[in-house]
């Protein structure tokens, strides 16, 4: 499964010049509003340590880490939702992502324009997420109209269900509270995950600073992080022009630039961190001499689920999966060493599946 993720903000926040650093693809970034006009893709490679050393192990033809895939769309702002700017079709392109990366200026520049002529992070959070919010009321609006009458009248058991979903989430959302913050029951969610609604989807909020505020939090960093506390999001600060000048950089390079200003980890890394952390995914790996590759998959999900990741017949078919875990193999450097050790194991369909587990799936179909 490749994670996806939707970059939203306001013109003139970062967001293109961030998604030009992070996929390394000439986009247009122009200093004004609506520079980019269609939405954007691109994928960038997760990087794991412990995939260098099952290559190193292994030796193999080739190896596959897991990617991370972002939609860039045209910078928002206030009545997107109803066709201001470039309206609400762009935000059609981000309902099918995993989670929403929102940047948001966190940096004082004269140079650079800002859509209301002044900064001010928590507004620019709150106009975002009030077009979200609008976007997914027409949609909801849209259903009630349609199913009202039957769920009313008829008393119909599953239209009465959804008309209830429904006008539940449609009072959250004009009083103002996002939906993933809402207690919804497990049907309800599986129910309201068919609309592909903006405001369930999980959130991010990156701050985009100068590099020279990347060590401490200015002032807007910190209203950006008591905002998101409120709403249980997480929050990454990153200097998209810091993040530019590293994606040119090999990796030895991007390592000495990064220390020689006592920073540990690019902004990119802690956004990939930060998304698996929200989203509760883990890695588990195949190996051997024809491939190396890492997989990502939900925590929770059992042996028999995560092998229907690699394949649908895998699933169909599945007998037991042979699991060693990475520490044992990077601990003795081979799997016969481990299986000698006694730590290679058989498990059925419903192990709970664990970060760093090497797998080969036994199936038959």
């Amino acid at each position: 499964m490749s994670l996806k993720a939707g970059i939203v903000g306001l013109p003139n926040v970062g967001k293109s010049t961030l998604f030009n650093a992070i996929t390394k693809q000439n986009i247009l970034a122009a200093n004004y509003p609506f520079a980019t006009i269609e939405p954007n893709v691109g994928v960038v490679v997760v990087k794991d340590h412990r995939l260098d050393r099952l290559t190193e192990i292994y030796n193999p033809q080739r190896t596959i880490p897991t990617s991370y895939e972002f939609t860039d769309i045209a910078g928002l702002v206030k009545g997107a939702s109803t066709g201001e700017g470039l309206g609400n079709k762009f935000l059609s392109h981000i309902r099918e992502v995993d989670a929403i990366v929102e940047v948001v200026r966190c940096f004082e520049d004269n140079n650079i324009i800002h859509v209301d002529s002044k900064i001010d992070p928590v507004n620019d959070i709150e106009v975002i997420n009030l077009e979200l919010s609008l976007s997914d009321l027409e949609i909801i609006n849209s259903r009630i109209d349609k199913i009202k009458k039957k769920a009313e009248t008829n008393r119909d058991k599953d239209a009465l269900f959804e008309y209830q979903i429904l006008l539940k989430a449609k009072e959250s959302l004009e009083n103002g509270v996002a939906l993933r913050r809402v207690s919804f029951t497990k049907e309800e969610k599986v129910y309201l995950k068919s609309f592909c609604l903006l405001t369930m989807k999980p959130i991010i909020y990156l701050a985009n600073v100068k590099e020279d505020e990347l060590l401490g939090d200015n002032k807007y960093v910190k209203e950006v992080k008591e905002y998101a506390k409120n709403e249980e999001a997480k929050v990454v600060k990153a200097c998209a022009k810091m993040e530019a000048d590293l994606s040119d950089l090999s990796d030895d390079e991007k390592k000495e630039m990064l220390e020689s200003i006592g920073v540990e980890e690019s902004g990119l890394d802690q956004l990939i961190k930060a998304t698996y952390d929200l989203l509760g995914l883990s890695t588990y790996f195949t190996g051997g001499s024809d491939e190396v590759r890492a997989w990502t998959f939900k925590n929770g999900m059992n042996a028999k689920e995560c092998a229907g990741i690699i394949h649908t017949d895998f699933e169909k078919g599945f007998i037991k999966a042979e699991i060693m875990s990475y520490e044992d193999l990077d601990k003795y450097g081979s799997e016969l060493k481990v299986k000698e050790a006694g730590k290679t194991r058989l498990e059925g369909k419903d192990y709970l599946m664990q970060d760093g587990d090497i797998c080969y799936f036994r199936f038959n179909v």
